[in-house]
């Protein structure tokens, strides 16, 4: 299997060459930053399998659990691609909504749960969990 995506302006093109460990809908904080007030769903990958063209940038953040993250994002049109945590070198999360084919990644999980506002709205029929989950993969 080939997972291919990008970004919005289609500065940034990826492929993945390897099917998704796992998908999440994420609610922590820094989630509903990118998400626009939502949460994030995010796929993640083995890292080895990516493949990416085009420039993207870095913020480097610590996440609610600890980790030290590395959020990539086109400098063009500013979508946010991926994010690698330190602790889980192996991995990148990608972003659902930049997947040309999003119906890959649907979530096997609601994460940071504690963390959403009360008009969020949560899938009932996924395990939810109030916070970190164990690594994927």
């Amino acid at each position: 299997m080939v997972v291919v995506g990008g970004c919005l302006c289609k500065a940034v093109r990826y492929e993945i060459a390897a099917e998704p460990i796992a998908a999440r809908a994420c609610w922590c904080r820094v989630c509903q930053y990118i998400g626009a007030g939502s949460a994030t769903v995010n796929a993640a990958f083995h890292k080895s399998a990516l493949t990416v063209s085009g420039e993207v940038r870095d913020y480097r953040s610590v996440a609610d659990s600890g980790s030290v993250m590395h959020r990539r994002f086109c400098p063009t049109c500013g979508t946010h691609l991926f994010s690698e945590a330190e602790s889980r070198p192996h991995l990148v999360l990608v972003r659902a909504g930049t997947l040309d084919n999003p119906e890959i990644a649907r979530p096997i999980a609601t994460i940071w749960t504690a963390s959403a506002p009360s008009w969020a709205c949560i899938d009932e029929s996924v395990p939810r969990i109030e916070g970190q989950p164990p690594p994927a993969g």
